[in-house]
Parts: structure tokens; C-alpha cells; sequence
């Protein structure tokens, strides 16, 4: 759809009728990555499932490398911008990684297009907070010629020391999510490079009711940023994805889904 100037790729599971959820990732990352299989999973719950691909991933609109044409309030108003195209007037947003901020936008500067706010595997920001772990640091600098591959150690460098990590299953989503990226080398780069302007407001100011998802053993925030930003949101709840990492591993998609489903039952 055309939406806020630009192309992007949307795709939506259930009843337009039913509540809508809407899922934003994180950085260099399509709407592939919120499995196909877990968007069904959300609205076999009674809820319309919307996933897009932000500029720069997927077959949303790309930019040249190294210069993306957009801020991080841009990204902002995509979002709207797609509820806008898809007729939806209140959604409950559910922000993962660096869309983490997105979700904050939403909820700062368009309370009346917000209906819940759901944080995955993000942080408030702090630099007091935990840093990334060495290992981390040091996996998801490996390069590879093969981007496929390069997808793949740095998902597996998300996982960190959890058990759930799955190969095969992720060098399955990253043929496919290279296939059909406009500018791979645009979808791995650009994110890092916008300015992050701020929204109007932080995370104290929000008035949505919040859900903070955080895996046990995520090396990029470790735990005590989601504990963080649990404090940091008024009446936010905490859900500790036991033995996850930076991601939301398919055998604790049960576990998500319910809280979910709970979490935007209002």
C-alpha cells in the first residue's frame, strides 16, 4: 500500500472485525520474522493480525545504502499509515527490538490509534542498564560473503545460550527473506543509520496499558532491561520468556500467545 509517501509491503490474518493487533520488528528485519505460523497462532485468538515490512526491508520502499531518507518519527508514521490504509482506527501495537521505539511514538504522540502497548525484547535506553554480552559481540561480528549465512550467525548470536535456537528452521526464513528483499545490503544497514529523534514524550508517559515480554537469557538487553522498562511504564506487567534470548522461540509461542491474547482482550 501507499502509505506517509512511501511503499510498503503489508499482510494481514483473521477478521478485519476483530481487534487488531499490529506487529512492528526490530532492526533489518521484514515481517518474515514474525512467523507466518504465529501470526495464524495470534488470530486464531479473535484478533486481526497486521505485519508489514518497515523502508528498508522486505518489499517496502529502500533506500540507496548507507543513506537512509527517513528518521525514526518516519517509522512512526508508517505505522499509522498502514492502519490508516487498512481502516483501522485503534490498534494494539506490539513493538520488538529497536521497534521498541516505534511503539513509544505511537503511544506518545497517537494515544488515540493505540488500544495496548506490548514492548518485546527491548529497553528504555539507559546506558546504566547491563551491556550487550562479549559474546554476542563478538558472534554477530563474523561476516560471510553469503548474506543467508550472515542472517543466520547473527540470529544464532541473538539466541545467545538458549536451547530453542533452530537452524534449519532460520536458514529456511533467510532464503526466503533475501529472495525477496529490494536492497539486502540496504535492510542490513540503513536502521543503524537514521536519526533517532525522539518522540514527544518517554516511556512515563504513557497512558496505554503495557506488556513487556523479555527472554531470560537475551545477550543483546539482558533481563534487567526489561525489568527496566517495566518500571519505567506506568502499570506495566512483566512476562519472563524463560530460556529465550533475543527472539521469541517457537516452542514458547504457546506462552506469548496467551499473554497476548489476555494482555489485548480489553
Amino acid at each position: 500500500m501507499r502509505a506517509n509517501g512511501v511503499e510498503l509491503c503489508v499482510q494481514t490474518f483473521g477478521d478485519p472485525s476483530d481487534p487488531a493487533v499490529l506487529l512492528i520488528h526490530g532492526a533489518c528485519a521484514s515481517m518474515l520474522w514474525w512467523e507466518e505460523e504465529l501470526c495464524v497462532a495470534i488470530a486464531s485468538r479473535g484478533r486481526f493480525v497486521i505485519r508489514y515490512d518497515n523502508r528498508d526491508t522486505g518489499l517496502s520502499t529502500a533506500y540507496p545504502p548507507g543513506q537512509p531518507g527517513y528518521a525514526l518519527s518516519d517509522l512512526v508514521s508508517d505505522a499509522v499509515g498502514v492502519l490508516d490504509g487498512l481502516g483501522v482506527a485503534r490498534a494494539h501495537v506490539v513493538g520488538r527490538s529497536m521497534s521498541g521505539a516505534i511503539a513509544l511514538g505511537l503511544g506518545v504522540d497517537h494515544p488515540d490509534r493505540v488500544a495496548s502497548l506490548t514492548f518485546v525484547c527491548t529497553t528504555t535506553g539507559d546506558p546504566a542498564l547491563p551491556p550487550m554480552s562479549p559474546e554476542f559481540l563478538e558472534a554477530s561480528s563474523v561476516r560471510s560473503p553469503s548474506e543467508v549465512e550472515n542472517i543466520v550467525a547473527v540470529l544464532r548470536a541473538y539466541a545467545g545460550a538458549s536451547p530453542y535456537f533452530d537452524e534449519d528452521a532460520v536458514r529456511r526464513l533467510a532464503v526466503e527473506d533475501v529472495a525477496r528483499t529490494v536492497n539486502v545490503e540496504s535492510a542490513m544497514t540503513n536502521h543503524f543509520l537514521m536519526e533517532f529523534d525522539a518522540p514527544g514524550g518517554g516511556f512515563g508517559d504513557l497512558t496505554a496499558p503495557a506488556l513487556v515480554v523479555h527472554g531470560s537469557l537475551d545477550p543483546v538487553y539482558p533481563l534487567a532491561h526489561g525489568e527496566a522498562l517495566r518500571d519505567a511504564v506506568p502499570g506495566a506487567s512483566l512476562l519472563v520468556l524463560e530460556g529465550a534470548g533475543h527472539d521469541v522461540p517457537r516452542p514458547l509461542w504457546p506462552v506469548f500467545v496467551d499473554a497476548l491474547a489476555r494482555h489485548t482482550a480489553a
